[in-house]
């Protein structure tokens, strides 16, 4: 396996994930140095995942229309770009719309990445240490982005939390362009369904922007009226791809087990661990008082502890099912979001279920992509937008019903919750699991 393409697609997922989280800490200081009401924190959380979320799919078509290097690397110009820019914003309406157009940026970005990892790694075992790498990266960037944004906040100011995507967006253009293998567009005669993607945009940004109403505290009716129009846009866009010529998503992606079950898993891996971390950020800052640098290192565990997850994903899907491994992590998540709840809300509980936690994520995470990935060749660049894409919503609504619960009674039913979760969803993952083992050796014994 050549290293140095997945090493640099690896980063540009790492780099891309970490910039839902890092300007989250930075939040305070935006208001503060731009003298904006406390009302504008809402806007500023959820600008870069709205757009990243909604446009990861048409990402992915677009990679397969034109290429996916070509529109990996215009991804990386855009996001150095706007980074550049957004630092120098004076107002909020510039600040969103540089957090907006990095979110779009990444959403171009993102798939054709993983598209292309998987173009460089075609042998099984390759494939499967590019896939534990890819899904370490963007797990741990998601919990790291606390850490990095209240770095930078403390020792420069919010607007570092911008600049330095710049440099580093420039070195990844760079590196893709020296290193990263070109792959020829699927198909170039396929065109864009504009009205299928702009009814998925619309989906998808109503139920991110819903979801954060609902966990800011925003009234009833305007997060009920948010998630009805999201509602009502993805009805809209299901029966939009059962009408048109060209559906953005294929029709052998609806038909995909492997890919359905693996977008999933990917949003009950977000659902229940990214929405615990917050819980536990809010709960860190807000009721035991610490810092926002002091409350990602505390918070640092999960993103170690993934890294060491996924790593340990890679042997055993040399022999269990990907179902299988998904069900065991997802199991050991459910064991972190336990320890939470057990430990009762305390700095060290938190920090050691936050570690349980990543342990699970790197787990689950690898063997999800791997399920989801498992598609016809035609298929890879809609795979990796759609699993994103669940990954996405899976944090937005995850996060949403945690607060929500938490909100209502304490933080740690919150927890509770996501042990729920993810203890009913390993067990139906460790089920299916069994069930392709025990077909693949049925189909072994009958050759």
């Amino acid at each position: 396996m050549r290293r140095a393409p997945v090493i640099v697609l690896c980063a540009v997922q790492f780099v891309d994930v970490l910039g839902v989280t890092s300007a989250t800490t930075a939040i305070p200081a935006v208001l503060a140095g731009l003298r904006l009401d406390a009302h504008a924190a809402g806007p500023l959380a959820t600008a870069y995942a709205m757009f990243f979320g909604g446009l990861l799919v048409v990402g992915a078509r677009l990679g397969d229309r034109y290429g996916h290097r070509r529109v990996l690397a215009a991804g990386l110009v855009g996001f150095a770009a706007v980074s550049l820019v957004g630092g120098l914003a004076g107002s909020l309406a510039q600040v969103l719309a540089a957090r907006a157009l990095q979110g779009a940026a990444a959403a171009l970005s993102v798939p054709s990445a993983l598209r292309l990892l998987l173009h460089a790694t075609p042998e099984a075992d390759a494939r499967r240490t590019a896939l534990a790498a890819w899904s370490a990266a963007g797990a741990a960037a998601g919990a790291a982005g606390f850490v990095v944004g209240g770095a930078l906040v403390e020792a420069l100011d919010w607007r570092a939390v911008f600049w330095v995507n710049a440099p580093v967006g420039a070195l990844l253009l760079v590196g893709v362009l020296l290193v990263v293998p070109a792959l020829a567009p699927d198909d170039r005669t396929t065109r864009l369904d504009l009205v299928g993607g702009a009814l998925l945009v619309v989906s998808v940004m109503c139920v991110v922007a819903g979801a954060a109403a609902v966990e800011q505290g925003a009234g009833a009716g305007r997060s009920g009226l948010l998630l009805l129009a999201g509602t009502v846009a993805a009805v809209g866009f299901v029966a939009r791809m059962r009408r048109a010529t060209d559906p953005l998503v294929p029709p052998a992606a609806w038909r995909s087990a492997q890919l359905r079950d693996g977008t999933v898993l990917s949003f009950v891996n977000t659902a229940t661990t990214s929405s615990a971390a917050v819980l536990a950020t809010l709960h860190l800052q807000d009721r035991l008082g610490l810092s926002a640098l002091a409350t990602g290192l505390t918070l640092l565990g999960l993103s170690v502890l993934v890294v060491v997850g996924a790593a340990a994903a890679k042997p055993l899907l040399d022999r269990r099912t990907p179902r299988t491994v998904a069900g065991l992590g997802l199991a050991v998540v459910a064991v972190g979001d336990v320890v939470l709840v057990a430990g009762g809300a305390t700095w060290a509980a938190v920090g050691a279920g936050a570690a349980v936690l990543g342990l699970g994520l790197g787990l689950a995470s690898v063997a999800a992509t791997a399920l989801g990935t498992d598609v016809p060749e035609d298929l890879a660049g809609s795979a990796s937008g759609i699993l994103n894409t669940g990954a996405q919503l899976g944090t937005a609504l995850g996060t949403a019903v945690l607060v929500m619960v938490a909100g209502v009674t304490s933080v740690s039913w919150g927890w509770a919750a996501a042990a729920l979760g993810a203890a009913v969803t390993a067990g139906w993952s460790w089920r299916a699991g069994r069930a392709d083992a025990a077909r693949h050796g049925a189909a072994t014994v009958g050759a």
